[in-house]
């Protein structure tokens, strides 16, 4: 008989907890029965302090996993996959991915009788310092993110991609066990944080899955032996499941792409997809074709990730991406024709200019301040629930290493009111660095990590 006290005891205390008794205490977390809040948050401490065994965190996992629905992608008889990012500052990538797989895929084999590609994303919504790719796709009029598990798998159909958020019987022992770590400290842990991802992508049955783990200055895991021991164990965790996991650990030392902010990103992703690249964008369009470039290989679309980003790249200037786009926009319900002008769309009521007091090179940028000062005009939420600015964001105008003269534009802030300028464009300020000596740029991958099933 399953004793919360026992559980707690032996995982305080350093013991391997089998298998079974894993499973009973998810059972008793999601049934609200034979458990407390306080054992359960006794329980994620005692994890947090000691750790998780490979056994233990793939029992966590799979009963999470299974504590709820899970979509059955069997019948569409396609090879399934997704990607994931641990969180960053501008971080759109989704939004360019979601459709270049599509059109790679169509949901369809090719004629030597390769599977096509089917893409569920089930994503989330900004919290903390970094965006939610949620909503960022609520800004555009009429869009759905919340489509039942059955309409979910039509749009999969038509389209060979969809982005949903979670469902309320999706993985139910993650909602409440992320509530319980986000007030007990218990968040950082590498073990909750594997058994809390890899959940709810185990739960959209995939074949394979490819995950952006960022380092750096706007990461959670800034360190990169940190960043490299969540990389590891969720690669570790989706091989324990038969799904095969690679991750790739990429640099975060400054905001991704030219925007961050809600229909400032997706305005971004649009000039993108029809073509249209700015110099600001060019990390952005980097990253994407990195991870799209893993994904095509890995669903057999691309002999080796190097000819998979060269096809995604061609697939963006091609147009094929953008009319895939369009497609599943018009399948969520969402109005395509404000994509014709997009700028019209973005009407801040105030804006403000953060320009360099001296003249140098841009030596660092502590990336998580921009986060919290992009949070701050109004585009993300201090905790669920809050409501957030579909137009408030930043544009940037200089990146890491560039040379800038003293009064160049380095950010251009904007927000719903003239008030929630002021302690963002502080916090900007304090954020970037110029020096007189330009620093050494790394590459964006720093790693990859990857397991054979």
């Amino acid at each position: 008989m399953f004793q919360a006290q026992d559980l707690i005891r032996r995982k305080r205390d350093g013991e391997m907890l089998p298998e079974s008794e894993i499973q009973a205490f998810v059972h008793a977390v999601v049934a609200q029965q034979g458990i407390t809040d306080a054992q359960t948050a006794a329980f994620l401490m005692a994890v947090f302090q000691r750790g998780l065994g490979t056994a233990e965190l793939a029992a966590l996992t799979q009963a999470m996993r299974f504590s709820g629905e899970t979509f059955d992608a069997r019948p569409l008889h396609t090879f399934t996959i997704d990607k994931h990012s641990t969180g960053g500052v501008g971080d759109k990538t989704s939004l360019l991915i979601a459709p270049i797989l599509a059109a790679a895929g169509v949901a369809r084999p090719t004629p030597e009788g390769v599977p096509g590609i089917c893409v569920p994303m089930i994503s989330g919504r900004s919290l903390g310092h970094t965006g939610g790719t949620l909503d960022k796709l609520e800004t555009i009029p009429g869009f759905h993110t919340q489509l039942s598990l059955s309409r979910f798998e039509q749009v999969l159909r038509q389209c060979g991609a969809c982005l949903i958020g979670q469902t309320p019987k999706l993985v139910p022992a993650d909602r409440i066990l992320y509530a319980l770590r986000d007030h007990t400290s218990t968040v950082e842990s590498p073990y909750l944080i594997t058994a809390s991802i890899m959940s709810k992508k185990l739960a959209e049955s995939l074949n394979a899955l490819v995950l952006d783990v960022k380092t750096g200055s706007g990461a959670f895991m800034r360190r990169p032996e940190d960043a490299g021991l969540l990389a590891r164990l969720m690669v570790e965790t989706g091989k324990a499941a038969g799904t095969r996991t690679v991750a790739l650990m990429t640099n975060h030392d400054q905001p991704i792409g030219r925007y961050a902010g809600n229909w400032l990103e997706v305005m971004e992703c649009v000039d993108i997809l029809r073509n249209r690249r700015h110099a600001m964008s060019a990390d952005l369009i980097e990253l994407t074709n990195l991870l799209s470039g893993w994904m095509l290989h890995l669903a057999g679309r691309a002999g080796s990730p190097e000819a998979g980003g060269q096809a995604s790249d061609e697939l963006l200037r091609s147009g094929a991406a953008w009319k895939a786009w369009v497609g599943i926009v018009e399948a969520q319900g969402g109005d395509a024709g404000v994509f014709e002008n997009p700028q019209a769309f973005h009407q801040p009521a105030a804006s403000a200019q953060l320009a360099a007091e001296a003249a140098g090179f841009i030596i660092s940028i502590d990336t998580t301040q921009v986060g919290w000062a992009v949070q701050r005009l109004g585009a993300g939420r201090a905790k669920p629930g809050d409501p957030v600015s579909a137009h408030a964001g930043i544009e940037v105008h200089a990146k890491l290493g560039d040379r800038v003269e003293a009064g160049q534009r380095l950010v251009t802030l904007h927000a719903a009111d003239q008030t929630l300028l002021a302690e963002p464009l502080e916090m900007l300020r304090e954020a970037y660095v110029v020096g007189a000596v330009p620093p050494g740029l790394a590459w964006q991958l720093r790693e990859v990590i990857v397991r054979e099933v």
